[in-house]
């Protein structure tokens, strides 16, 4: 069996090489007749290999928090749309859409994806009229597409403009960064580059009474059927501990009716 030699001189050594093969020593090779092995540069990539799995492992076992939380006013930012009325392109503030109203954002990764197709934005448009009757004033899908995209998506649904649903594009990323609700899938095959995560959330006068942040790819805790649980009609109506829990009841602060 061959025996394995480690090298201990410097760079500009050279092993005897009358009538054989010869290698440059160096104290980071080790060599064999049958082989040759650059140790340093294996041992690197192998603690760079664990340490990119560590953090892998780490981030996924860390829970999504965004920086927006219950109780916090949310960030102006503006958006654009297509307005049902005039067919119009337009952009609205956060501010504007919010003033004095109680209003659901809910967001979606991407315009056409199969998740937010099939589900979450037809979810909403089934139950509007019902949020409508919870109290809240308007329900608005949020994507990074711009609102060209947007309004595709729209007509490919087949969504009437009276659909209680408004698109709105957030194609700059103004108010999910400003949220801390961006993801970057800059390394998926799929081309998506950053992204909103899903989410759905409750504002009364834009200040935030429920956000509801889902992980990764799931769609679990974001649905209309959810907000609607969450938007209790008055008082006896909704379940006090979930009122307690997000803040309000009837769609108004706790303290202010009694669930």
């Amino acid at each position: 069996m061959a025996t394995t030699t480690t090298a201990a001189a410097s760079l500009t050594t050279l092993s005897p090489a009358a009538g054989k093969r010869f290698v440059l020593s160096s104290p980071c090779l080790s060599f064999s007749s049958h082989r040759l092995i650059i140790a340093g540069l294996c041992h690197r990539h192998h603690t760079v290999a664990a340490s990119r799995t560590a953090r892998r492992r780490a981030a996924s076992a860390s829970p999504v928090v965004a920086t927006i939380t219950v109780g916090d006013k949310l960030p102006d930012a503006t958006l654009s749309y297509f307005d049902p009325a005039d067919g119009e392109l337009r952009t609205v503030t956060v501010a504007e859409l919010t003033a004095g109203k109680k209003v659901i954002l809910f967001a979606v990764p991407g315009a056409f994806t199969p998740t937010c197709s099939q589900k979450h934005l037809p979810g909403f448009v089934e139950k509007a009229g019902e949020l409508k009757a919870k109290g809240v004033d308007k329900v608005a899908c949020v994507s990074v597409n711009d609102a060209f995209v947007m309004k595709a998506w729209k007509e490919l649904l087949g969504l009437a403009d009276g659909s209680g649903v408004l698109l709105l594009s957030d194609d700059n990323l103004e108010l999910t960064r400003a949220l801390g609700v961006d993801m970057d899938l800059s390394d998926k095959p799929i081309g998506f580059g950053v992204r909103s995560r899903r989410y759905a959330l409750l504002a009364d006068d834009g200040v935030v009474k429920a956000l509801n942040l889902e992980e990764g790819g799931a769609f679990t805790t974001s649905s209309a059927e959810e907000m609607l649980r969450l938007a209790c009609s008055g008082p006896g109506a909704c379940n006090a501990e979930r009122a307690i829990a997000y803040g309000f009841c009837g769609l108004h602060a706790v303290d202010q009716v009694r669930c």
